[in-house]
């Protein structure tokens, strides 16, 4: 491992010192050469300098790790990691400044890109953080997992427990021997649920659901990109019920004329999956499997009543079709094909996890509809030291909307929630 840089930088009242470090692709395999970066950005406030760390760990998979402005793009909870943590923002590998994947990689060739892919898992993740760890010289530090992020606590956990003091988890206690078939057919049921909710809220609006599909059937809704919206492409609008005011972002959509360019730009933009970062589409499946190939899960186990009623939204359910149907997506058409016949390894081990002493605090939310809460209570039960919170106060996203980190590290330390 090599470290490529390291800069300072002050940003108002913050200190960010990032760091690049060059560490293998395939860790384990000496005989394989490969190398990618990793950044990642210690951040700490004046009188913060000596605080223990806490690595974050986004959501995703796919994302990179959010910036640290105060303004509206800043993670909501920084000021109160700041009082307890100097704060390490990981971007994952494959995202951000971690040797991005990108449109560009796709002349390689769909095979070798697909080879490529399968080695930015949780697990290599884990293997990045502790590279991080040495580098900085901390003994054990903390970890905050998001969604996905506590999907790769969890694979911390069954490798390396011991460099871990305290874990917090947000939306992110996944199934750790499920069948991904298990976690989309419960995401569907979960997504019923909230599409009748909204419905029963706004009635009027299921019938403009309707003319809705009804248009994007004949073709008659273009994105500004270009794309032909299809039926599910519409559907998956619904992703944002997920969110604590995502609700705001369908009602936006169904009052508007579908003619105009209002509608267009806020349907794509209100739709989960886009060409921005084209990971957290092609590799999106990829994360519930563990020991298992994919095949299309969410595809495959779309129930009858989501076939014949289409205006049941959806939430994170990826179609093989839109390969076919979006800009973005068709050039990795091959790769996503190749990803989903690809027989992940196992990369949990409940025992182990069971075993490993995990102190710290975990949120669950009651109403989640991309990490379904019977899933999360059963993973809870191996982390008997991790105090949850079980609240139907947030949605999926209730680490940036809410005082969930406050609570948590209350948790931790023995303090009760007001």
């Amino acid at each position: 491992m090599t470290t490529v840089k390291s800069v300072t930088r002050h940003l108002l009242d913050l200190t960010v010192e990032e760091h690049t470090l060059t560490v293998p692709l395939v860790w384990g395999d000496p005989t394989d050469t490969r190398t990618i970066d990793v950044f990642a950005a210690v951040v700490s406030r004046a009188g913060g300098e000596d605080l223990p760390y806490l690595v974050f760990l986004q959501g995703g998979p796919g994302h990179e790790a959010p910036r640290p402005f105060h303004s509206s793009t800043s993670p909501a909870w920084l000021d109160e990691a700041l009082a307890h943590y100097r704060l390490v923002l990981l971007d994952q590998r494959g995202t951000g400044r971690s040797t991005p994947v990108g449109d560009g990689d796709l002349d390689r060739g769909a095979a070798s890109v697909a080879e490529y892919l399968t080695h930015l898992r949780a697990d290599a993740i884990v293997r990045d953080c502790e590279a991080v760890r040495e580098h900085l010289g901390a003994a054990t530090w903390s970890v905050l997992g998001q969604s996905f992020g506590g999907f790769t606590t969890l694979a911390y956990l069954t490798t390396d427990a011991g460099s871990l003091e305290d874990v917090f988890i947000t939306g992110g206690l996944s199934t750790v021997d499920r069948h991904p078939d298990d976690v989309y057919a419960l995401c569907y049921d979960k997504m019923r649920t909230a599409s009748e909710r909204y419905y029963r809220r706004f009635p009027e609006h299921r019938d403009a659901m309707r003319r809705l599909v009804d248009l994007a059937d004949a073709g008659g809704i273009v994105l500004p990109d270009g794309e032909v919206v299809s039926r599910s492409r519409l559907r998956s609008a619904g992703s944002a019920l997920g969110t604590n005011d995502g609700w705001q972002t369908l009602w936006s959509l169904l009052e508007r004329d579908p003619t105009s360019n209002a509608f267009r730009h806020d349907l794509m933009h209100a739709m989960p999956y886009n060409g921005r970062n084209p990971l957290y589409f092609a590799f999106h499946e990829s994360s519930y499997a563990s020991g298992h190939a994919t095949r299309w899960s969410a595809e495959r186990t779309e129930p009858a009543d989501f076939r014949d009623d289409p205006t049941l939204f959806t939430g994170e359910h990826i179609r093989r079709e839109w390969t076919e149907s979006v800009p973005a997506f068709h050039p990795w058409r091959d790769v996503a094909l190749e990803l989903a016949e690809f027989e992940w390894p196992k990369i949990y081990d409940a025992e182990t996890i069971a075993a490993s002493g995990a102190t710290g605090a975990a949120a669950v939310y009651v109403n989640d509809v991309y990490v379904p809460l019977e899933f999360s209570l059963e993973t809870a039960r191996l982390l008997p030291g991790v105090e949850l919170w079980v609240t139907s106060e947030h949605e999926h996203n209730g680490l940036r909307s809410g005082p969930v980190l406050t609570h948590l590290i209350d948790l931790a330390h023995g303090r009760r929630i007001r």
